[in-house]
């Protein structure tokens, strides 16, 4: 079986199955309501699929929840190790280290 993309996919894949499985909807029912293909949906709750800003809305909506449950607490860490995450400040701090 595949492994999640991330922490993060992984992280939000989970949130989403628990939420679903709290209002006892399946796979089906949820894409459906979300205007989406049921392989696509699967592949968001096994942590294989990095969605879209508006499809994390469009599910936690069908969901009956505030997106920011999906994704509260998820940064840097959560993000795949090959892709560093730098902050405004860090990139503050380097530049003006280098004089620009």
């Amino acid at each position: 079986m595949p492994e999640p993309l991330s922490d993060a996919t992984r992280v939000l894949g989970e949130r989403v199955k628990k939420q679903r499985r709290l209002i006892a909807l399946s796979q089906d029912d949820v894409a459906h309501l979300a205007g989406m293909n049921v392989s696509n949906y699967g592949k968001i709750e096994r942590g294989l699929s990095n969605p879209t800003f508006h499809t994390i809305v469009r599910i936690a909506v069908v969901l009956g929840i505030d997106p920011a449950v999906l994704v509260e607490g998820l940064g840097a860490k959560s993000l795949p190790k090959e892709a560093p995450v730098f902050t405004a400040r860090d990139f503050v701090r380097e530049k003006t280290k280098r004089g620009g």
